[in-house]
């Protein structure tokens, strides 16, 4: 458990001391901020540009908060200047995306924790497809409590919520209306002084599993690591477009762990991904929102983010739509070389 607290500072690029993985996937983690964060009656701000962003804010509204949604089209960042903007008028917090999972996109993180500290608010991220494979660094930036997740770029099973949140962030902690999630509590199991007290039976073989994940994470460095998915992005978004797939993201938004793609005209989406499924062993997801049946979403994550695989996509890819594939390999190469 310390070996795993160490590892998620270093990831996470904190010095805060609660840095541990909530015994839940992604949406746990998101619970556990907004149960223990968020106060009913709180004025919070939400950039929403996506699933997720819609998620938190549905999440917050829950709460009883009262959500002023900071919006951009499907696809699109949020301009910085709308959400300082919305940050004029006294706020508890403001909440966004910094990767957006449905979309692909990365938000841009400049100048919010100003505009936050302006009216001593908390600036909150959900870091899901972006911790360990998109450049994040939240002491940096200013965020006080973040989640994720440890099956995107960590390349561990699903079902653990790396969370941190630092001092500030923990003194809006009153109690939760949640047990299991309640903060303080698990705390106590996973920070004790001496004295660990027990809260519930964590999955220890995932507990082990993101330790030996987060270790790996260190061991390449988190910078080359960057720029590999970067590199992977690049070269399997290049590769594509020799076969009539557009990315979604604009240039300069685009997050590198996903590729969302536009599909090329008369193609089926259902049939390509039911082909790449059943004769391939290969799954991509669907488009999400007004994506869906016009997009693949293509992670490009961990052991993903990696020539071989990429090639192997790019060939089942070509197969299904009956085209020759030398073109889009070449290009695939090229972005690798």
């Amino acid at each position: 458990m310390e070996d795993i607290a160490a590892l998620l500072r270093a990831t996470f690029r904190t010095a805060n001391r609660t840095a541990f993985p909530v015994s839940a996937t992604g949406s746990g983690g998101m619970q556990t901020m907004v149960d223990n964060l968020i106060r009913p009656a709180d004025r919070v701000i939400c950039g929403v540009h996506g699933l997720f962003g819609e998620r938190m804010a549905d999440a917050l509204t829950r709460r009883g908060a009262d959500v002023v949604r900071v919006e951009a089209e499907w696809g699109r960042a949020i301009p910085t200047e709308q959400l300082v903007a919305a940050a004029e008028q006294p706020f508890a917090a403001l909440f966004v995306v910094h990767g957006e999972t449905s979309t692909g996109v990365a938000q841009p993180l400049d100048a919010l924790a100003e505009a936050c500290a302006q009216h001593g608010a908390l600036f909150l991220i959900d870091c899901v497809t972006s911790l360990g494979g998109h450049p994040l660094e939240l002491d940096a930036a200013g965020v006080d409590a973040a989640f994720s997740g440890a099956q995107k770029c960590l390349n561990c099973p699903p079902g653990l919520a790396p969370f941190t949140a630092n001092d500030r962030a923990l003194e809006r902690v009153q109690g939760s209306p949640s047990w299991y999630f309640d903060l303080r509590a698990v705390l106590d199991y996973w920070e004790g002084d001496g004295a660990r007290t027990y809260h519930h039976t964590a999955p220890t073989n995932m507990v082990v599993a993101l330790r030996e994940a987060l270790q790996i994470v260190q061991e390449e460095g988190l910078e080359p690591r960057w720029e590999r998915h970067a590199k992977a992005h690049e070269s399997l978004r290049g590769a594509l477009a020799q076969l009539g797939f557009e990315r979604i993201a604009r240039d300069g938004e685009q997050l590198h762990p996903l590729l969302a793609v536009s599909l090329p005209d008369g193609v089926d989406a259902a049939r390509l991904r039911g082909g790449l499924l059943q004769e391939h062993g290969i799954e991509v997801a669907a488009g999400q929102g007004p994506f869906a049946g016009q997009a693949l979403r293509i992670g490009v994550m961990g052991e993903g983010a990696r020539p071989e695989p990429q090639e192997r996509l790019v060939r089942a890819i070509a197969r299904e739509l009956d085209v020759d594939v030398t073109v889009a390999l070449d290009a695939l190469q090229d972005g690798w070389a």
